[in-house]
């Protein structure tokens, strides 16, 4: 189902004009160091919003309330904290790496002398 209002997010192309567009203010500060990872998060949230049967300006109350919620991650943590985009997750120092099955070339090239 679409909207009105999602449509017009839809066609936004800076994260300026969606704070502008749902009237929301921001730190300039806060966005600079985060705004592609304030906007992944607010689409993680929309995508587990519902908007069925809710009027345009529900839908808009919805996205503002998503982007509020985003912009709070990051305007309290970092983005490294975080963790949204998958670059980020996977090179965690807080979590080993993972490892796949490691064959030494030693045991490859000299199987029978290592009895």
């Amino acid at each position: 189902m679409s909207s009105p209002c999602l449509d017009r997010l839809a066609a936004l192309s800076s994260a300026e004009e969606f704070f502008q567009v749902l009237d929301l203010p921001y730190a300039p500060e806060v966005l600079r160091v985060a705004r592609l990872h304030i906007l992944k998060r607010m689409g993680q949230y929309l995508a587990t919003t519902s908007f069925a049967g809710l009027d345009d300006d529900a839908v808009r109350r919805a996205a503002r309330d998503t982007l509020e919620r985003a912009y709070r991650d990051f305007a309290t943590s970092t983005p490294l904290a975080e963790r949204v985009f998958k670059v980020l997750r996977e090179h965690d120092p807080e979590r080993p790496p993972a490892r796949g099955a490691f064959v030494p070339l030693a045991d490859i090239l000299h199987p029978l002398t290592q009895s």
